[in-house]
């Protein structure tokens, strides 16, 4: 039997966007815009409540499967949500995400904060931080209008 284990840990990412809060907030806040920088969700109904889920992955790679449940949403300000990740038919982490916006002088300033549960090796908080490092400059180019 494969050794089983959780390792916890919680990142923190910051950006400043040349964009306002309302923007920024439409960015996650409407599926055909979350679409240009993350993936295209198969269900989403973003309110306290709601859910959102979306499922696939790279050509000949793992199809991941990203399942939330929106815990709060206060407009242009603030974006809570739990969610599950799965890698094939094997649960890889359980995450708790919450996205400040601040409006300051040029735009908004953006405070991603995670915290995971990550499963037995499958993932991990470095490759977590990584890869929202890089969502999160894909969104940047979003607000501005580049993509």
């Amino acid at each position: 039997m494969n050794e089983r284990f959780v390792k916890h840990g919680t990142f923190v990412v910051e950006r400043t966007y040349a964009a306002s809060p309302e923007r920024v907030y439409h960015a996650w806040a409407d599926p055909i815009a979350k679409a240009k920088w993350f993936s295209k969700p198969d269900i989403f109904d973003f309110k306290v409540g709601g859910r959102e889920y979306s499922r696939g992955g790279p050509p000949g790679g793992p199809i991941f499967t990203f399942d939330a449940n929106y815990q709060e949403l206060v407009p242009e300000q603030r974006i809570v949500y739990t969610y599950t990740l799965d890698s094939g038919d094997t649960r890889i982490s359980v995450s708790i995400t919450t996205i400040e916006l601040i409006k300051v002088e040029g735009g908004t300033k953006l405070i991603f904060t995670e915290q995971g549960a990550f499963f037995d090796g499958h993932d991990t908080l470095e490759e977590r931080e990584h890869g929202t490092n890089a969502m999160l400059d894909t969104l940047g180019k979003v607000v501005v209008g580049e993509v």
